[in-house]
């Protein structure tokens, strides 16, 4: 049985049969959802270096 993350992926790989188009599937799927935490991370990395600079300056 194909391992699917959605019901609607899981519908159309079981019918199909096919274990590398679930492998396919499944790669794209986590390919996507590995950007918002790249977004999330930059923007928390971003405000911290905003901090330290802002903390950094008023110790001078």
């Amino acid at each position: 049985m194909a391992e699917a993350q959605c019901a609607m992926c899981r519908a159309v790989l079981e019918s199909e049969g096919s274990q590398s188009t679930a492998e396919g599937i499944n790669d794209g799927i986590l390919y996507l959802m590995v950007f918002p935490y790249i977004l999330i991370g930059g923007i928390g990395f971003f405000i911290y270096r905003l901090y330290k600079k802002g903390k950094s300056t008023e110790e001078s």
